[in-house]
């Protein structure tokens, strides 16, 4: 993933998350256009094993998202309000548009959560592991298995379901479904 750096969403954690030391920090990266169910998985499994995660909001135009970087970033801190806290970790969402392997190092992230849907994701992510462990043998990279009521959910399909009318209630929250409702019908407007 190519980027220019960290972006702190103004509430002041990057501060926090340099601070934190000795504990745990994780980074969980990706689009998240729009973030999903199985997204949603992940993360409430995640803050069960680290002491800080950050969200890595990733800037990748040649993705063509559907929603902009801000709204997205907006939709991440709404649906993950509820995670953090009580015996779990603390949660950041932050913007990154550098390499993953250069901004773990920046905020401190030993472990790169990542998620697992198939086992065509598995080869993939097996190539992304070897190349990071190369650019930074001291950073660990843990898959989560997503939970097989969420396997085959993918952004990408859930975007197309939603442009092309359908329901993506069972995928998505109910806010993101509306946001992603009321996105569609802005891009037919222009």
């Amino acid at each position: 993933m190519a980027s220019r750096g960290a972006k702190d969403t103004g509430k002041g954690q990057r501060d926090k998350s340099k601070r934190d030391g000795g504990n745990r920090i994780a980074l969980y990266p990706g689009t998240f256009d729009p973030v999903t169910l199985g997204h949603m998985d992940i993360i409430a499994r995640a803050v069960k094993l680290v002491d800080h995660l950050v969200i890595g909001v990733a800037d990748n135009p040649s993705k063509s998202p559907l929603f902009p970087m801000a709204q997205r970033v907006k939709m991440l801190e709404q649906e993950t309000a509820s995670l953090a806290g009580a015996g779990r970790a603390t949660i950041s969402v932050r913007t990154f548009d550098s390499l993953l392997t250069q901004y773990a190092s920046e905020i401190g992230a030993r472990i790169i959560i990542r998620g697992l849907r198939a086992v065509s994701d598995f080869e993939y992510e097996f190539q992304m592991v070897g190349m990071n462990q190369r650019l930074a043998p001291d950073v660990e990279t843990v898959f989560l298995m997503a939970d097989p009521r969420h396997q085959a959910i993918a952004s990408r399909l859930v975007k197309e379901i939603a442009v092309l009318g359908g329901d993506v209630s069972s995928f998505t929250s109910p806010s993101v479904a509306k946001a992603l409702k009321k996105r569609v019908a802005e891009m037919k407007r222009k």
